[in-house]
């Protein structure tokens, strides 16, 4: 069982900043992988980024790509998503998942690669 705690969304305005949480516990594969997923009201469930702890190997959307910025920190258990020059279309729910076990590089942006998520964040880019 892998139980995961998002924090750190919030309000902010257009071209803003906010670093995202992910606490990870549980027991995990040395291959594991985290995945930041995001879902606007009316819009499905998308990828956002996503990183191997075993390698550190990253996926990130090109939507965010160069704005948002996967990392983790292997001591800690924690994955973060520090999100930059934030847009009014950034505004969603943002989810934390994991895949207890080993993940290919091809699987980091599919939502159905994760076994265990988060009960997500609010996101609000709004001036």
């Amino acid at each position: 069982q892998v139980h995961l705690v998002e924090s750190g969304g919030g309000l902010v305005q257009p071209g803003g900043s906010l670093r995202l949480s992910c606490a990870v516990s549980g027991r995990t594969s040395r291959n594991f992988g985290v995945g930041w997923f995001r879902q606007a009201p009316g819009k499905e469930r998308e990828a956002v980024a996503a990183i191997r702890f075993s390698d550190g190997y990253t996926y990130t959307d090109d939507s965010v790509k160069g704005r948002f910025t996967i990392s983790k920190d292997n001591a800690k258990n924690m994955v973060y998503l520090q999100m930059n020059s934030l847009k009014p279309e950034d505004t969603a729910v943002y989810y934390c998942a994991a895949r207890a076990g080993r993940i290919i590089v091809s699987a980091l942006p599919s939502s159905s690669s994760y076994d265990y998520w988060g009960q997500g964040t609010q996101v609000t880019i709004s001036s």
